[in-house]
Formats: structure tokens, C-alpha cells, sequence
């Protein structure tokens, strides 16, 4: 649902509500707050969710103290006005006790977005959330496209859009920059996808 722009923008704390309210009345609905729209989240399937298991592992080998929060709401664009729902975000295991559905994004380390199958995935995952997660100055954006096989690495957020993106197909390696400092073997994902 578009703002207009006669109308007046929708506050956080409204969105934040009816965010609320319709996870509990709609069974697997998860919504997002991003340049002042709303959509829903595509509930994930059950390869999105192997794969989230399958990065979980790699980061917890090489990061023991770290682990990749799945499903965390965030705050994010500019002014924290924002709200996303990364498939995993990648930071300390006790990050975000305490602070509620939507968290600050200053521990974050790496967010991560696998693609749905729904209509809208391009304009969200390449467009809308790398600009929201940059913004917020989440240092790397992990993006693994199942439509196109590629796996995508942003990196080095300047305030508006990541200076760095780096893109390889499944089943060639790619390197995570530091602060994660890991380097994802792809080939397995080639078994995730349609």
C-alpha cells in the first residue's frame, strides 16, 4: 500500500501497530515499513529456510560468539524511520535481548536476504533494502538470488548505497569482507533452488 502524496505520511509508531495487529490476526503475515510503504514478507519455503540453516552453520564455525538472527525486525534507513525484516541478520548472540520486535541496527554485521518466489522480490531485495540497509550503515549485504543462481555481496555502505558490490554465480566462491571475514563455498545452493 503506496503513501500518497497528498496524503500524510504514515508514522512509524502507526505502522509499528498495525504491524502488530495483523501478525496476530493473519497467520504468517510479517510486514515491512520501507521509503514510507508497506508490504508484506513472503512466508519462506522450505529450501529459503535450508539455506538460512546452512549459512547459520558456516557463521557459527568461524564466529562462535556470533549468530545469524533469522526473521529479527530492524530498524533501518537514515533515521531509523524504517522497518525490515532481513532473513537473518548476522551479530552477537545476545545483540537484541531486551529490545523488542524492532531492534537497533548498530550491532549488525551482515544482513542477509534470500528470495521469494513472490512478485515484488527484485524491486526489494536488489533495490529497496541494500539502499535501506546502506543507509543504516549495516556493513555487509548478503544477497542470494535463487532466480538468477548469483549470490551478491555489498559491502562498504556510505550513507546512501554501498560503494562495493561483488557477484558470482552458485558454485563459485565468494568472499564475506570484514567485519564477517568468511569465505561461502556456493556450489551447495545449486540444490535449493526450483
Amino acid at each position: 500500500m503506496p503513501v500518497m502524496a497528498d496524503r500524510p505520511h504514515m508514522l512509524t509508531e502507526d505502522f509499528e501497530a498495525v504491524a502488530r495487529i495483523g501478525a496476530r490476526e493473519v497467520e504468517g503475515l510479517r510486514l515491512e515499513f520501507i521509503d514510507g510503504v508497506i508490504r508484506s514478507k513472503a512466508v519462506p519455503d522450505g529450501d529459503h529456510g535450508r539455506i538460512i540453516v546452512w549459512l547459520s552453520r558456516i557463521c557459527m564455525q568461524h564466529h562462535p560468539g556470533l549468530w545469524l538472527h533469522a526473521g529479527q525486525g530492524v530498524k533501518v534507513e537514515q533515521y531509523r524511520e524504517g522497518r525490515a525484516i532481513p532473513d537473518g541478520v548476522l551479530a552477537h548472540e545476545d545483540a537484541f535481548v531486551g529490545q523488542g520486535d524492532w531492534v537497533d541496527p548498530a550491532p549488525i554485521l551482515m544482513a542477509v536476504e534470500v528470495t521469494s518466489w513472490d512478485s515484488d522480490t527484485v524491486r526489494r531485495d536488489h533495490v529497496e533494502k541494500p539502499r535501506a540497509y546502506a543507509e543504516t550503515g549495516i556493513p555487509v549485504y548478503l544477497l542470494i538470488d535463487r532466480a538468477t543462481c548469483e549470490v551478491s555481496v555489498y559491502s562498504q555502505p556510505n550513507g546512501q548505497r554501498y560503494e562495493s558490490i561483488h557477484i558470482v554465480p552458485f558454485g563459485t566462491d565468494i568472499a564475506l569482507p570484514d567485519p564477517v571475514g568468511i569465505t561461502l563455498q556456493t556450489e551447495v545452493l545449486k540444490d535449493w533452488v526450483r
